[in-house]
């Protein structure tokens, strides 16, 4: 498909900056098949179960992926650099974003962090052993495993997304703001938006309803959240994702589907695992590896029935997929009448529950 027929205006003033409080206290669109619009709030999500329905989450936590680093030369003097980690190859390998790219080659060593943390010296240094497209490079640290992991912890922040991070100061509030209350299994640099607007009393009153409550773990990648740059949808590259549906989980919402009960997904990041462990007969497999589904307009959905989601960027992945769910006239119904009513956009903005067309 064309990317352009995926774009519409956005006004600046619509991307949220921080997230309202409490935070089933945001607007929530519902946007139901032949029916009309319907302006709700968060808190009202739970009043659209059945008993015997599950709601799905992904229970991946946030690292502190984001970075800030002094390129090393002999030749040279010292240059800032800011990383943000986006998928981990091995021990002590990670792709990454840097920022300015043309700051580094293949070669450069970059010392992150300053005095006192985990690491001997009060530092956590790397080189750059690739660059690709894009800002795109492959870091070697030269601590691995837990060590690494400890240092990054240590030397990192919260890598809120750039329409937020250029605009505003990080904040001390953003490392629990930017992370669910799933949160569980450290890998992921980007928040899965949906369950920020979750709340314990909110999942509580859903449970009530004679819900179940099930996880699954895709661990979220940078590349989910960006603008597709490719005029057709077809020649456009998923980055892949880590991601798993336990037996347990899956032997579950087979059972739920069989005896007739829905499936929702807290988020497209739940939705995506779930949509790769289900086979074309409608059946939830285990599931361990890597993931790049790539779902536009066409997608026949083998498992999820309701989705709640965030408002998300024009032509991106994400605005693709929430069409493929609802329909694209409905979606670009509903993102205008969002525009119009003022909802809040983006990772800290208001929600949508869509039920598939």
């Amino acid at each position: 498909m064309r990317t352009d027929v995926f774009d519409f205006d956005l006004p600046d003033d619509r991307i949220a900056l921080e997230p309202v409080r409490p935070r089933d206290a945001a607007r929530m669109l519902v946007v139901r098949p032949g029916a009309p619009l319907a302006d709700e709030t968060v808190r009202d999500l739970a009043s659209h179960f059945r008993s015997g329905d599950a709601l799905v989450v992904n229970d991946t936590r946030v690292i502190r992926a984001a970075l800030e680093g002094l390129r090393q030369r002999d030749d040279g003097p010292a240059a800032k650099v800011a990383v943000t980690l986006i998928k981990r190859v091995d021990d002590n390998t990670w792709r990454a974003f840097a920022r300015p790219a043309k700051r580094l080659a293949p070669g450069d060593r970059i010392r992150f962090g300053s005095n006192g943390g985990v690491c001997l010296a009060g530092a956590l240094d790397a080189t750059v052993r690739q660059k690709g497209d894009a800002g795109e490079i492959e870091l070697a640290f030269d601590f691995s495993g837990e060590v690494l992991d400890e240092a990054i912890a240590s030397f990192g922040s919260m890598p809120l997304p750039p329409y937020i991070a250029l605009k505003r100061p990080a904040r001390s509030s953003d490392a629990s703001d930017y992370q669910t209350v799933f949160a569980e299994r450290d890998g992921a640099v980007a928040a899965p938006t949906a369950s920020l607007h979750f709340t314990p009393e909110l999942v509580a009153a859903i449970c009530a309803r004679g819900v179940t409550l099930h996880r699954v773990t895709l661990h979220v990648g940078a590349g989910t959240f960006l603008p597709v740059k490719v005029d057709d949808t077809d020649a456009h590259k998923m980055h892949s994702e880590w991601g798993e549906v336990s037996a347990e989980t899956a032997a579950d919402l087979t059972a739920v589907r069989a005896r007739g009960g829905r499936i929702f997904s807290a988020g497209t990041t739940a939705l995506r695992i779930l949509e790769t462990a289900t086979t074309p007969d409608k059946i939830v497999m285990p599931f361990a590896g890597e993931t790049a589904i790539f779902i536009t307009p066409g997608y026949d959905f083998r498992c999820v029935d309701a989705l709640l989601t965030n408002f998300h960027l024009p032509r991106s992945t994400l605005f693709m997929l929430v069409s493929a769910f609802a329909g694209l006239a409905p979606m670009r119904a509903a993102y205008a009448h969002a525009i119009e009513a003022k909802y809040r956009f983006y990772s800290y903005g208001d929600a949508s529950l869509l039920f598939r067309s």
